[in-house]
């Protein structure tokens, strides 16, 4: 076949393509209108940062099989151009995790050793010792928000410094924070008083984006040193700034930025806080690793085999398909409630098929379900290529369970996790021939509801009057219930849960008042 390389990688990841009996040609710095007139006759497409592979381009290469990223991202690549076409897109995701992490130490020992100010000091021929006299890291204590990879890495170095190691990470299990040295921590209040320094490593997510403002930086430890590698914005910069202004924070050190390039912000102002042009990637050995690591994934999907850094959906045999397609969507769909209904890391997750798709080959539908409950905790693309692949990196296990058997339905495929103590279950079916899922079961609550955007699920004691007190709460803040439907446990436990289609998300406000008007045991408001 013929790979075309576009940008240039590391001589070891071209010297792979072409022990594997490929036709390899590198044709740099292509505009987009000859890329356009290049590309026919490629069977894969190797890029970096620069290269557009755009829809016109992925239209043009009619025998595309796969599109490489050397590297981590995949901006530059129309994933849904590729995806419709059926052409497979992977980058090179942990290529750079070392870089990033020997990044983060970098920044941490220069805020506090003041390194920059002193050597500009220097090239302005002063000596002035006295004037950046620093802090160690030896027995400091060191906050760790997330805990993947690199997080993972920062805390490998960092225990070596001696650090004390705290962390928060809603999605690492026990066993990792302690294999770690790590002291986990659920809520974030309680660390931020504790720690000498603070780094994140964390996705860009709603959650994340502003996630340590004004509040945030108020409960720091007077004197604390903060470093972001991960993503702009997880810091408000206009709060930083102004912290760092009064003291409360002695340094920073800031790698990314929400937009760039950034050259001009409110902390470019401020002497104790270190700026780089994100250099996390940026070494010689993470270029390397890219180009190298890009050419496996390449080669595996040139031979028809499983991808694991894929950021879009593989192509699946026709017969399976046609089974189970109608349940993949559902399967995902009870994974991203699971994801929310959990309040802790999910440990484990068990898939059964019950009924008449249980005849056929269901593996999918694991994969599926994995791909939901992933999507709502990753910043990387989740697809039926590569969540199996994250489940086996975060430790999380499968099982798939099958039963033949009909019972109230023709098939049901009943989704169960561990997180903690806590085991969480979500059943669905299939109905109709537009094929509209429903929720059949829910914690062990028989019922039956259509899904929509914005759901609240509430627990509560079975007796009269719950339900008008639900309404009028809701009829209250403005907020419409669409549907609705409740679950009785088959033990007859007298508790009751309800499950309500609303219009718009409930506030907190509205739902503390939900807990204490009707006496809510447990509720979640899931968001689709």
């Amino acid at each position: 076949m013929k790979i075309l390389v576009a940008e240039k990688i590391a001589d070891a990841g071209i010297k792979l393509l072409q022990e594997s009996g490929h036709e390899v040609d590198v044709l740099l710095d292509l505009s987009p209108e000859q890329l356009i007139e290049t590309i026919p006759g490629y069977h894969a497409l190797i890029v970096r940062s620069a290269t557009q592979a755009s829809a016109e381009v992925i239209e043009a290469g009619k025998d595309l099989k796969i599109i490489g990223r050397a590297g981590v991202g995949v901006d530059n690549v129309d994933v849904a151009a590729a995806t419709k076409r059926g052409v497979i897109v992977c980058n090179a995701p942990t290529s750079n995790v070392v870089s990033a992490a020997e990044q983060t130490m970098a920044l941490m020992l220069a805020s506090a050793r003041r390194t920059p100010q002193a050597n500009a000091s220097m090239k302005a021929h002063a000596w002035d010792r006295g004037k950046f006299s620093g802090n160690e890291l030896y027995q400091k204590t060191l906050a760790i928000f997330g805990l993947g990879r690199i997080g993972g890495l920062v805390a490998e170095r960092a225990r070596s410094f001696g650090m004390r190691l705290v962390g928060y990470d809603p999605y690492c299990t026990p066993e990792r924070a302690a294999h770690l040295g790590v002291t986990l921590f659920e809520d974030i209040d309680e660390i931020l008083p504790q720690a000498d320094f603070i780094t994140v490593h964390l996705p860009k997510t709603k959650e994340t984006i502003g996630m340590f403002g004004p509040d945030q930086f108020a409960r720091m430890k007077q004197g604390v040193y903060l470093v972001n590698t991960a993503r702009g914005g997880i810091y408000d910069v206009e709060a930083l700034a102004d912290f760092v202004a009064s003291g409360k924070v002695a340094g920073a050190g800031i790698d990314v930025y929400e937009k760039e390039p950034c050259t001009d912000s409110p902390l470019h102002a401020h002497e104790n806080i270190i700026l780089t042009p994100h250099l996390g990637a940026s070494t010689k050995e993470a270029q390397a690793r890219a180009g190298e690591q890009i050419a496996e994934y390449v080669l595996l999907g040139l031979e028809g085999k499983m991808v694991p850094t894929a950021v879009n959906v593989a192509l699946v045999p026709e017969n399976v398909m046609s089974a189970v397609a109608p349940f993949i969507t559902a399967c995902q769909t009870c994974g991203v409630i699971l994801a929310q209904l959990a309040d802790e890391a999910i440990e484990s997750v068990e898939v059964r098929v019950i009924g008449d798709l249980a005849q056929h080959d269901v593996a999918l539908l694991g994969t599926a379900t994995l791909r939901g409950i992933f999507s709502q905790s990753s910043d990387d693309p989740v697809n039926l290529v590569n969540a199996a692949y994250i489940a086996e990196q975060r430790g999380v296990p499968l099982t798939i369970t099958t039963d033949p058997l009909r019972y109230e339905y023709a098939s049901v495929v009943s989704v169960v996790a561990k997180a903690g103590e806590s085991t969480l279950e979500v059943g669905c079916t299939i109905s109709g021939h537009a094929n509209v899922m429903r929720i059949v079961s829910i914690f062990g609550y028989r019922l039956d509801l259509i899904p929509r955007k914005y759901i609240l699920i509430m627990k509560y004691e079975d007796t009269p009057g719950k339900l008008g007190r639900i309404g009028t709460v809701l009829g209250d803040a403005n907020i419409n219930i669409s549907t609705m439907e409740i679950g009785v446990s088959d033990e007859g436990a007298g508790e009751a849960i309800v499950l309500m289609n609303v219009d718009d998300p409930v506030p907190d406000d509205v739902y503390a008042k939900l807990c204490s008007v009707v006496g809510v045991t447990d509720g979640w408001f899931v968001q689709l």
